[in-house]
């Protein structure tokens, strides 16, 4: 048999490969049994692929939940933070219709790890798409075809992609393509992340609206770090010591270790004394330093330690300034016990109570990660069919480790921060709505420094009253206490049908 292809069809059909094939998709069609009735929607896992100077360089993983009615509804775009980490904690913790299936307490759960329907989806009222960074979940920098190129996978690109401005374009490269191939630029269109996650989002309320043309109906920031070098702390800075204070006085009553409240006391309570004092006193006290008069100094300490349940040995020790290692070591330490930097309500046994430092797991951040991962691959790969012999990488330390500034500055300028590009992005679109919100039991990412943050924006009326903060009982992912998920997902039901 001959093949009468002319040459300049040959040519054609050269032309039309493409120079680069992901995976392919996989998708199902089911129904979320919601507490308003059934919800029929369509789950979408695919990858698209990023470009640079009309070369492949980047593959991005995401799933989409549509649901499959003639309703015109809003669309969300979800992702998670570290810089490192996938959608999983979000996807399969609160916002998909399959859930991890979490004690009620939110302490991590027993293998084998199970997933249940997710009755406080946010599937209810929005669209959802579940977007994974580069370098994380299935997502991936493509492989060099250079010849002599020795680079690993990962490598070749990594520089690129790693970094926070090369982050932001690539997310809003993502959205932008989305809303085009879906049809979906009329729709409301609202961004959510937690964690880095959360200030990636605050960034990209200028970017989507000022480089993309994204108009944007609202931002969640969900246990946002909108300003990193308040979560570093030393001997010199007032700042980081002040927005701890109060997580701190919470976790101490909350195990009956507060000599100035008792476990049984309001939070509200609590709250509000342990911000006066960290606001007042403390300050004063972290301020004027060795300046300060020494009964006034002891005073200071005294109410520390009773608000912290520290022995006086303990904060006389540290000068005051109490770490979250040593607050979460020593709380409980005559019971061996640590507690969880990511959620201090949670305790775990310390395997090692003899060494200095603590050389320990998080009973949180380390605790839920298999769980996590588990729901994650089960979900993706027996539910919705993806076919890939990929890991799917939860938290990849490998693109933590590789974070960089990528933005024009001076070495010895100061950490970056997202509070002036949300402040902008509020300006700049006067119907945008934002919702902040924290666990309260969270020392990662503590809920005062938002709250004092947003205090500091020197906000116009109007654009203040666009902005809503609500924080939960729990941690940095306070969602897997039940009570918090079902409060959470009331709130932000609540936030989009405000916004829409």
């Amino acid at each position: 048999m001959t093949d009468d292809t002319s040459p300049e069809q040959n040519d054609a059909k050269a032309a039309a490969k493409p120079d680069h094939e992901p995976p392919p998709p996989a998708s199902m069609e089911a129904v979320w049994p919601g507490p308003d009735g059934d919800l029929p929607y369509a789950a979408t896992g695919s990858w698209m692929v990023l470009r640079k100077n009309e070369t492949p360089v980047a593959e991005i993983f995401s799933v989409s939940y549509l649901a499959t009615t003639d309703e015109d509804r809003p669309v969300t775009f979800v992702f998670n933070g570290g810089p490192g980490a996938s959608s999983a904690y979000l996807h399969v913790g609160t916002v998909g219709p399959r859930r991890v299936d979490f004690p009620a307490d939110g302490a991590p759960p027993a293998a084998p790890f199970r997933l249940v329907d997710n009755a406080e989806s946010w599937l209810g009222f929005t669209d959802l798409v579940l977007i994974d960074p580069v370098g994380t979940g299935f997502s991936r920098v493509i492989e060099s075809d250079k010849k002599g190129d020795d680079k690993p996978k990962d490598a070749a690109e990594a520089d690129e992609f790693y970094g926070l401005d090369r982050d932001l374009q690539s997310m809003g490269e993502f959205i932008s393509r989305w809303l085009s191939k879906n049809d979906r630029w009329a729709s409301p269109i609202f961004i959510a992340g937690e964690s880095y996650g959360g200030f990636r989002a605050a960034k990209m309320a200028k970017v989507l609206q000022h480089d993309s043309g994204v108009g944007v109906s609202g931002t969640i920031l969900i246990s946002p770090a909108l300003e990193f070098q308040l979560l570093s702390s030393t001997d010199y800075d007032v700042l980081a010591w002040v927005d701890r204070l109060p997580t701190m006085a919470l976790a101490a009553a909350f195990h009956g270790r507060s000599r100035a409240f008792g476990s049984a006391d309001d939070p509200v309570d609590i709250r509000a004394a342990a911000e006066e004092f960290a606001t007042g006193d403390y300050t004063t006290f972290l301020v004027r330093g060795a300046s300060m008069d020494a009964a006034d100094r002891a005073a200071v300490l005294d109410r520390l330690g009773d608000l912290l349940g520290l022995s006086p040995e303990v904060v006389a020790r540290n000068e005051g300034r109490i770490g979250v290692l040593t607050f979460t070591r020593e709380l409980l330490r005559d019971e061996k016990k640590v507690l969880g930097l990511y959620d201090t309500a949670i305790t775990a046994t310390d395997p090692f109570p003899d060494r200095e430092p603590f050389a320990g797991p998080d009973p949180t951040l380390a605790g839920y990660g298999p769980a996590f991962t588990a729901a994650a691959n089960t979900l993706l790969r027996k539910e919705i069919g993806v076919d890939s012999e990929r890991d799917y990488r939860l938290l990849s330390y490998e693109v933590n480790n590789a974070w960089k500034i990528d933005t024009p500055r001076h070495a010895l300028e100061g950490q970056v921060g997202a509070t002036d590009d949300f402040r902008y992005g509020m300006s700049l679109n006067p119907h945008m709505k934002a919702f902040i919100c924290h666990g309260v039991y969270d020392l990662a990412t503590p809920y005062f420094g938002s709250d004092r943050l947003v205090n500091l924006m020197r906000l116009d009326p109007t654009v203040a009253e666009r902005i809503t903060s609500e924080h939960f009982g729990g941690g940095h992912m306070f969602y897997a206490w039940e009570e918090s998920r079902i409060a959470f997902r009331d709130a932000v039901q609540a936030f989009v049908e405000s916004a829409t």
